[in-house]
């Protein structure tokens, strides 16, 4: 099949594969569908992108794409690849701009059915509390340097040691809520700079704060081991690190072209730019994003923690009636060194998921022990109109994808291109018919939002499903939106 000028082999009805070619180390392997092959995906630059991936000095087994897969900066969204941390390389490209973008899932007792009334104030309250948009501050008072750089090394323990949740709340948060050898001094202070009000805060574009009630459950057993039930409210939290996670790229990417020259490599896109993983502008970069992330992850765990206070408050109930717990947060955009299995060799390799989601198997050292028989819950929102999944980890995500599944739903249309399909419309309206109520910072944020600048969720979920590489435990419905 010939797609976006590649020769595209199928190797089953879910997973296809562009061969190695000209200068490329490994193939490319897109997990997608024939339908999003001859839709979205005719004339998308992603596959492109695929295959400048698998040009990266020490990639292993493949260059690999998610169903949501769409086109980013160097990589595309919904890219994974994995590098030799001996003779490989660390690429920014590889986790993009926003740091940790990631999501946190938290549950209550609460049954949709009796609060249904209260889901306007609710969005109301959670608008009040959290602050949202381009440049949001102010969730807590602005903080010295040294404070910000506390939280670039200790990640959300810095925000429950400072009254922002409980212990639990780490154990339940992907690598703990902390990245080790996170080195503030790897950090410029215009970073830090942007970082002091942010702490807390949501952030624009995409990210979002959602109340959801659990639509369908698939997997009876890992649903009971989640806590989660059909009709009970839940609150997801989409955002990251906010700007400064974006600086930290930034600073990074203009060290690392010229690394690129300095280390003779001759990658097909600029956008590529890397390092060896061992020199000392790969274990700077390294340093640094471990700071973003830990920032993220802080700032996930206030926000979740200002999101129960709004509860509280507006349903007027004491905590043992809310039974406010965290579920799971998993990051999407990171690179991290990990153990997996090379050619029946289990080697360390720095593992890039660029929009794609750690998905850990059952038994994992590495996911909290309440989990250890049914996966590391895998967290999947779609679009602010129709709904989101919860998936659980595989032995064979392990073995095939680097323990990795998709993110999202992925976008089919520019920012752009969905707010000129929204004029004339009242999207507030559309999606109030639906159920759901919703507040943002602009109506251009709703219209950039619009279900239909996305894949339909499910169709991508089915695909990681049937593919065997996360399982589908449970399907979740928003009912109240926050946007920037």
């Amino acid at each position: 099949m010939l797609i976006s000028g590649y020769e595209i082999k199928k190797i089953t009805d879910y997973l296809w594969e562009i061969p190695r070619q000209g200068k490329m180390l490994v193939p490319g392997r897109i997990y997608t569908s024939k339908n999003m092959l001859e839709g979205t995906l005719q004339n998308d630059e992603a596959l492109k992108q695929v295959v400048n991936v698998a040009h990266l000095p020490g990639i292993q087994k493949y260059s690999l794409a998610m169903p949501d897969i769409h086109w980013g900066y160097g990589f595309p969204i919904g890219g994974v690849a994995a590098t030799d941390i001996n003779d490989g390389v660390i690429s920014p490209g590889g986790v993009g701009y926003d740091i940790n973008c990631g999501v946190r899932l938290a549950r209550t007792s609460l049954e949709y059915d009796k609060v249904k009334s209260k889901i306007d104030d609710l969005v109301k309250q959670f608008f009040r509390d959290v602050p949202t948009g381009v440049g949001a501050s102010g969730a807590i008072k602005k903080l010295p340097s040294k404070e910000i750089k506390n939280i670039l090394i200790n990640g959300s323990q810095w925000a429950v040691e400072h009254g922002f949740g409980d212990s639990n709340d780490i154990e339940y948060t992907e690598e703990k809520g902390k990245l080790i050898d996170a080195d503030p001094d790897a950090v410029s202070e215009r970073a830090i700079e942007r970082g002091q009000d942010q702490a807390g805060t949501l952030g624009s574009g995409n990210h979002f704060l959602e109340i959801d009630v659990v639509d369908e459950i698939y997997d009876e057993k890992a649903a009971e081991v989640f806590g989660i039930f059909k009709g009970q409210i839940l609150i997801l939290i989409h955002t990251g690190s906010r700007g400064l996670g974006y600086q930290v790229c930034d600073d990074y990417l203009k060290v690392l072209v010229k690394a690129e020259k300095k280390f003779n490599f001759n990658l097909p896109d600029k956008q590529l730019a890397c390092a060896p993983i061992k020199s000392k502008e790969g274990q700077d970069y390294l340093h640094a994003m471990r700071c973003a992330a830990n920032f993220a992850w802080n700032n996930r765990q206030i926000i979740m923690h200002l999101a129960k206070k709004s509860l509280l408050k507006t349903l007027n109930i004491s905590e043992s009636e809310l039974d406010f717990k965290l579920i799971y947060d998993v990051c999407h955009n990171i690179a991290k060194i990990e153990k997996h299995k090379i050619d029946e060799e289990e080697k360390k390799v720095c593992v890039h998921r660029k929009g794609a989601t750690r998905a850990f198997p059952p038994g994992s050292e590495f996911i909290p022990n309440r989990y250890k028989d049914v996966g590391q819950p895998v967290l999947v929102p779609g679009d602010m109109g129709r709904y989101s999944f919860i998936l659980s980890g595989t032995e064979k995500a392990m073995e095939k994808t680097f323990g990795s599944s998709c993110h999202g739903a992925g976008r089919v249309q520019s920012r752009t291109q969905a707010k000129k399909a929204a004029k004339g419309r009242d999207l507030i309206k559309e999606l109030h018919d639906k159920g759901i109520s919703i507040q943002a910072k602009g109506y251009g944020t709703i219209a950039e939002e619009m279900p239909h600048a996305y894949k339909d969720v499910f169709d991508v979920v089915d695909i990681m499903h049937n593919s065997g590489i996360s399982n589908k435990v449970a399907k979740i419905k928003p009912v109240g939106v926050i946007k920037g």
